[in-house]
C-alpha cells in the first residue's frame, strides 16, 4: 500500500550554500527513508532564507504546511523531513507535534528510522535532543562570528561590511586572506575619502563645536546647497526623503566615531525579544539596539584617512553629553490612546507620515516636519500641521460602506480577490528585491563593459561575484514575499454579506478592532492643509479573518 507524503525542509542565509542543491541532498535523505515502506512525496514545502529560529508559524512554507493539514483533501497522511536539526530548533518540536497528531498526520524522521511513535519517551527524547543541539549550534555559530569580527576589528582594523560613512567610500584592498575566498574573486574594501563629502562632516563637526545646534546646522547646509546623506547616495536611500537635511543625519554624523581613522565595531547590537510576551510560542523578533560606547571595539592603529581629529570628536561627544544631562521634567503619560489611522496619514505638503497627537482631549494627527528637518526650497510648510481624527474617521467608515453597497459590492470583491494573500509588507519585499535585481543586473553590465574595456580580470571577477551573490538573494527574497494562495470573489462576497450595514458597524467598533479593518484594508490618507482636504485610498492586502466589529463579523 502506498503512503502519500508531504516533504519539509529549510535552507537559511547562513547555511553559505545553493538552496536547490540543499533542498535535493534533505529530498534525497528523505526518499531514502520512506520509499522502503512504500511512501510516495506527493506535496514539497521548502523555507528560503528562514532562520531556524523561527516558529512555524512565522515561516511562510511551513504556515502553509500547517494550514493544509486542516483540509481532509489535502492529499497526503504524513510528512518526513530529511533533516530535523532544519527543520525544528529548541521547543519546536514540542509545540508542533501535537498539531499533526491531532489532524492524525505522521511524521517521519531519519533519526528514528522512520515515524514518530506519540506514545514513546525515547522518540520524544530523541527529537527534544535535535531541537537542543539545533539551538546550540545556531548560538555556538552566533558566538563565533562575533568573536571574530571583533579580533578582525580589533588587530587587524578590517572594513566588516555596510554602507560606508557619508565622507567616504569604499576602495579595493586587496585579495581576501582566506584562500578559498581569494579564488573565487572575493575582495577586501577599504574606506577612502569622499571629495566631496568629507569638506560637509568637517564642516558640521566644526558648526556644532562652535555652538550650532543640530537643526541650525540642517538648515544652513540645506540652504547653501549641500545634498543631504540620501540625496549623495540615492541608490541606497530610495526609501528616504532627499530634498533637505534633518536632525537625525546630521547628529548620526557627530556620533560617528570612525571619522577619526580608526575601525570601530559593536556600536549596535541585535537582540532577540519576545514577539508577545503572552504567548512565549510565537517566539522572537530580533531588534537592533545601541550598546554603550564602552563597549565599542575599536582597531589599534589608524587604517583609514581621519576626516576630523581624535580632540574634535572627543569635544564634540562632551558637548553632546551635556545636553544629555541637562535638568528638565519628565511629563506624566495621562492616558493610552488608541489612534486608529495610526502610521497611515501622510502629509501632503511633503509626504511624511503625521504622528498621533492628543490635543484638547482629542486625537488628532500632527506633521512636525519643519521641527525635525530644515524648510525644503519652494515648499511654505508649516511649523505644525494638524488634523483631527474625527474630521475624517465618520466619512471614512461612509466611503468604506459605499465600496459594499449592491452598485460596486461586484467591482469591490473582485479587488479584494485579487488582494487577498498578500500583505503590504510582501508587497514592499517584492519591490525592494525587484528593484535590488534591476541594479544587480545594472552593475554586471557595467562591469562586462569595464572587461571587454581593458579592466583586472581578477578585480572584475570579485565584483561580479559579489553581485551575483546579492542577485540570488533578492531573486529567493521574491520567491519567499510570494503569497501561498489567494481568496476568491465569492468568499469575499460571503464574509462581505454576513455584514448588514458595514457602515454602522465600522462606527460601533472597538478602536483597536477597527485598526486592524484599517489596516487589512490598507487605507491611506493623504491631508493638504491649504485645502483642508482629505484624500482616501485603499489598498487591501487581506488575510482573512473574523473580528467582531460591534455586532457584526
Amino acid at each position: 500500500m502506498t503512503t502519500r507524503f508531504a516533504f519539509y525542509g529549510r535552507v537559511s542565509t547562513e547555511d553559505q550554500q545553493d538552496p536547490t542543491s540543499s533542498k535535493q541532498w534533505q529530498v534525497s535523505r528523505a526518499q531514502a527513508l520512506i520509499e522502503p515502506h512504500g511512501g510516495v512525496i506527493v506535496a514539497e514545502f521548502f523555507d528560503i532564507g528562514q532562520s531556524r529560529s523561527l516558529p512555524w508559524k512565522r515561516r511562510p512554507e511551513a504556515l502553509a504546511l500547517l494550514e493544509a493539514l486542516k483540509d481532509p483533501r489535502r492529499g497526503f497522511g504524513a510528512i518526513v523531513i530529511g533533516e530535523p536539526a532544519r527543520a525544528f530548533s529548541g521547543n519546536q518540536f514540542g509545540l508542533t507535534f501535537p498539531v499533526l497528531v491531532h489532524h492524525n498526520v505522521e511524521l517521519w524522521v531519519p533519526e528514528v528510522g522512520g515515524k514518530i511513535d506519540p506514545g514513546s519517551d525515547a522518540h520524544d527524547l530523541i527529537m527534544s535532543l535535535y531541537g537542543g543541539m539545533s539551538k546550540g549550534e545556531r548560538n555556538r555559530i552566533k558566538v563565533r562570528v562575533k568573536s571574530s569580527m571583533a579580533a578582525q576589528a580589533q588587530h587587524e582594523g578590517r572594513f566588516l561590511g555596510g554602507r560606508p560613512p557619508y565622507g567616504y567610500v569604499l576602495a579595493d584592498a586587496g585579495a581576501h586572506p582566506n584562500p578559498s575566498k581569494a579564488a573565487d574573486g572575493k575582495r577586501l574594501r577599504r574606506l577612502e575619502i569622499d571629495p566631496t563629502a568629507a569638506p560637509v562632516v568637517q564642516r558640521i563637526f566644526a558648526d556644532y563645536i562652535a555652538g550650532k545646534g543640530y537643526f541650525a546646522i540642517a538648515q544652513d547646509l540645506t540652504r547653501d546647497g549641500f545634498p543631504s546623506p540620501s540625496a549623495h547616495d540615492p541608490a541606497r536611500n530610495r526609501h528616504r526623503d532627499t530634498r533637505s537635511w534633518s536632525k537625525i543625519a546630521v547628529k548620526s554624523i557627530l556620533q560617528n566615531p570612525r571619522y577619526v581613522g580608526r575601525q570601530v565595531w559593536n556600536r549596535q547590537r541585535r537582540d532577540e525579544v519576545l514577539v508577545d510576551v503572552e504567548d512565549v510560542a510565537a517566539g522572537y523578533e530580533s531588534r537592533m539596539r545601541w550598546n554603550d560606547a564602552s563597549e565599542w571595539v575599536w582597531s589599534a592603529e589608524d587604517v583609514h584617512a581621519a576626516i576630523i581629529s581624535p580632540e574634535e570628536f572627543t569635544k564634540a561627544q562632551a558637548q553632546m553629553a551635556a545636553g544629555m544631562h541637562r535638568p528638565g521634567v519628565t511629563k506624566q503619560r495621562r492616558s493610552n490612546r488608541t489612534y486608529v489611522l495610526s502610521g497611515r496619514v501622510h502629509c501632503a505638503l511633503c509626504g511624511l507620515r503625521m504622528q498621533g497627537n492628543g490635543n484638547h482631549n482629542a486625537n488628532h494627527y500632527r506633521c512636525k516636519f519643519s521641527s525635525e528637518r530644515a524648510p525644503i526650497p519652494g515648499v511654505d510648510h508649516p511649523k505644525n500641521v494638524y488634523v483631527r481624527e474625527s474630521a475624517i474617521v465618520p466619512k471614512l467608515d461612509e466611503w468604506i460602506g459605499t465600496l459594499f453597497d449592491p452598485a460596486n459590492l461586484d467591482e469591490t470583491c473582485a479587488s479584494l480577490a485579487v488582494a487577498g494573500g498578500a500583505t503590504e509588507a510582501d508587497h514592499a519585499r517584492i519591490d525592494a528585491a525587484e528593484r535590488k535585481l534591476a541594479d544587480c543586473d545594472s552593475r554586471l553590465t557595467k562591469y562586462r563593459q569595464a572587461l571587454d574595456a581593458g579592466a583586472d580580470p581578477v578585480v572584475v571577477a570579485g565584483w561580479m561575484s559579489e553581485v551575483q551573490g546579492e542577485r540570488l538573494r533578492a531573486e529567493q527574497e521574491i520567491v519567499a514575499a510570494q503569497p501561498a494562495g489567494r481568496v476568491t470573489a465569492e468568499q469575499v462576497r460571503s464574509l462581505v454579506e454576513s455584514i448588514s450595514d458595514l457602515a454602522s458597524a465600522l462606527a460601533e467598533a472597538d478602536p483597536k478592532l477597527k485598526q486592524q479593518v484599517y489596516e487589512e484594508l490598507g487605507i491611506s490618507v493623504t491631508y493638504d492643509p491649504d485645502r483642508r482636504v482629505a484624500k482616501l485610498e485603499s489598498r487591501p492586502q487581506i488575510a482573512w479573518a473574523k473580528v467582531c466589529v460591534g455586532g457584526g463579523t
